[in-house]
């Protein structure tokens, strides 16, 4: 009770001030704040409250509280601040200033000392939306700053100038026109604007030349500017008719917006008529954003009725008239402000609010219609959003690229035009294809299959090289093969994040031909017992065998020229049938299977990766036993470990065929 009591007090105070301070026109500066004229309204409470004695401390606090008001409608965040920071220090009755102070810290990045502001007026105010989702927002923002999107957001210089711009608007065929507004001018005697302490928007055009660059933007000469403001322009499918935002100023009335059109004739925008929406011209509509289907204008409103602030609505567009208002709804519309709408396809929406969780001002959010027609709605990230105004996107149709307006890092709180861009992930698989002594294959070829549909044979080079493109998070079967070799096949399941990656797969296929060493088997000395360092070779022989299901084989072992032939033959004989007796027990047929010991009489002939790997060893050198003992000691035991070795050589490629 003792509160209401004070704010009504401090009414009765400021009531009676206004005579006494007639001389320094406090009157004056709240009828500039009545009728939207911020910025002017702003400099009279500045003077006003420098002129006050600080003993005066009621009239001081309401002072502060309604010029920070004023800076803080204007995007004056600074003074903003500051403002509310005297409101508090005079002890302002009214505990919607630590919201405010809140959003002001909120804007400017230091999100502990908002959190501490906005609970602060939660103490009294335990269930309002905008203070819950300002705390939400400041304890999200360092986690959406430090894990930023992939997009990549740059700052348009050539488009952008010393004063302001804002609400980008892509049109044409190929997207290579750009319209927006901007307070920018060449009339020194240009009228500042008392709302923004700005010039007046106007409407600019820039285009792209033949090789799709940028040229310099030029300001409409058309009808449709005028010495008042224009801005958000959208644009009719066809192309031919503009609805854009129009604010006269009515120095009679209070300083509201409303929605114009413009239609184009002989490359000329014509001059703007009022979009009869509502039949009154109290009510402010702005934002204007034309469906893809023309059917629907979307647009912001404070129509009374919504859910506080500025709600978006949408109306169909009937010829040159209007269908009801629609209001979006409580999962779009909050109690703050929702402005700046842009509809990309029938079920995706694209706005700015300052009433969902964000990062501080106006953010971007992306709103999805569900088959139950409900919007899911998800802020679009960093660095998309910023701590400051962030809104106004468009995009280059079904591209993930276009331009944004933000505030961010203009101490002055002037729009400026951006460019964001999602780069191609690029996902490949390459290699080569090589023989088992990894020379290059010529005229192999790999077929690769993918959960994603891709079914496709890719040549490789003469060099055996191949390079195809992949897709994120797919699972994919190749197969490399070539004349007079095994098929080899390969499995690979693509990573889910989203970074550009290159993965190597080297394929090498064994020759239908001529017998292949199969490394890496190992038996326990002077025995048939295969150690359990054989396991990886001997399971990639299985693989094999299953790639190339009508293959039968013969298993060779042979052995080095130490021991009689005859007890040669036999050990070979039981190494040779411990590797069949391994692939069986693996799901290989018995009968596409044949153990071979051939002991020591049939020495290794020495090939050219060999004569690589052997400096004392010649391509075509035969490891007899004479060619052996004429070595060195220390060699002949290389020749001796080269000639012990397991084999396989191709028997049929027709099993099970017929």
């Amino acid at each position: 009770m003792k509160r209401y009591f004070a704010t009504y007090l401090l009414l009765l105070l400021a009531a009676s001030f206004l005579y006494s301070c007639k001389s320094v026109k406090l009157s004056d500066a709240e009828e500039k704040q009545r009728i939207g004229e911020y910025f002017e309204a702003a400099g009279l409470y500045r003077k006003i409250y420098t002129k006050t004695p600080p003993k005066k401390r009621d009239l001081r606090g309401y002072i502060a509280y309604r010029m920070a008001e004023c800076n803080r409608l204007i995007n004056n965040t600074p003074r903003a601040t500051s403002a509310y920071m005297n409101a508090l220090r005079y002890d302002y009755p009214d505990s919607t200033v630590n919201l405010r102070m809140g959003q002001m810290l909120q804007k400017s990045g230091k999100y502990a000392d908002a959190i501490k502001y906005y609970n602060d007026f939660l103490a009294t105010s335990s269930d309002n939306i905008l203070a819950l989702n300002g705390v939400k927002g400041c304890e999200m923002a360092p986690d959406w700053r430090n894990n930023p999107t992939r997009y990549v957001v740059k700052r348009m210089e050539k488009f952008n100038s010393r004063r302001g711009e804002f609400s980008p608007m892509l049109a044409g065929d190929k997207y290579d026109q750009l319209y927006f507004a901007s307070s920018r001018t060449k009339d020194k005697d240009a009228k500042i604007s008392a709302i923004t302490g700005q010039n007046n928007n106007n409407l600019f055009l820039v285009k792209q030349d033949e090789k799709g660059a940028w040229l310099t933007p030029i300001e409409l000469e058309d009808e449709v500017n005028t010495e008042f403001d224009e801005g958000t322009p959208s644009f009719s499918p066809d192309g031919n008719t503009m609805y854009y935002t129009y604010c006269s100023q009515d120095p009679e009335g209070p300083r509201t917006s409303e929605i114009y059109v413009s239609a184009r004739s002989s490359a000329k925008w014509g001059k703007g008529t009022r979009a009869t929406i509502v039949k009154d011209s109290v009510t402010a509509l702005g934002h204007p954003a034309v469906s893809p289907d023309g059917k629907y204008l979307y647009f912001v409103s404070d129509a009374v009725g919504g859910f506080g602030g500025k709600d978006l609505f949408r109306a169909r567009i009937i010829g040159n008239d209007f269908g009801p208002m629609e209001n979006l709804g409580p999962e779009i519309n909050t109690p703050g402000d929702e402005m700046f709408p842009y509809v990309r396809d029938s079920v995706t929406l694209y706005f700015s609010s300052n009433g969902h969780p964000g990062m501080g001002g106006l953010d971007i959010f992306k709103a999805t219609l569900d088959s139950t027609g409900k919007w899911n709605v998800v802020n679009a990230g960093s660095p998309i959003n910023s701590m400051g105004d962030d809104f106004g996107i468009t995009f280059a149709g079904k591209a993930e690229k276009g331009f944004f307006s933000s505030n961010r890092n203009d101490a002055r709180g002037y729009d400026h035009i951006y460019s964001f861009e999602l780069p191609t992930i690029t996902i490949f698989i390459e290699g080569i294809v090589n023989d088992v002594d990894e020379y290059p294959i010529e005229n192999a070829t790999i077929r690769i299959v993918g959960k994603d549909g891709l079914n496709v044979k890719v040549p490789a080079k003469k060099d055996g090289t191949y390079r195809v493109e992949l897709e994120r998070d797919i699972r994919y079967v190749m197969m490399a093969s070539a004349r007079g070799y095994l098929n080899q096949n390969y499995e690979l399941k693509t990573s889910p994040e989203e970074k550009n990656e290159t993965y190597i797969v080297d394929f090498f296929l064994s020759p239908i031909s001529k017998p292949v060493v199969i490394e890496n088997i190992f038996y326990d000395f002077d025995k048939a017992t295969l150690r359990p360092e054989s396991k990886k070779a001997l399971d990639e022989m299985i693989k094999m065998l299953n790639d190339n299901p009508n293959v039968t084989i013969e298993l060779g072992a042979h052995t080095d020229r130490k021991g009689s032939e005859q007890y040669n033959e036999r050990l070979a004989q039981r190494r040779a049938q411990s590797v069949v007796d391994y692939l069986i027990a693996g799901g290989i047929s018995k009968d596409r299977l044949e153990a071979k010991g051939y002991g020591k009489s049939v020495p290794k002939v020495i090939n050219k990766k060999m004569a690589k790997l052997y400096d004392f060893l010649t391509e075509g050198d035969v490891l007899t036993e004479e060619f052996i003992l004429n070595l060195p000691p220390e060699q002949q035991e290389t020749a001796d470990q080269i000639n012990r070795r397991t084999e396989f050589k191709v028997l049929r490629t027709n099993y099970n065929l017929f």
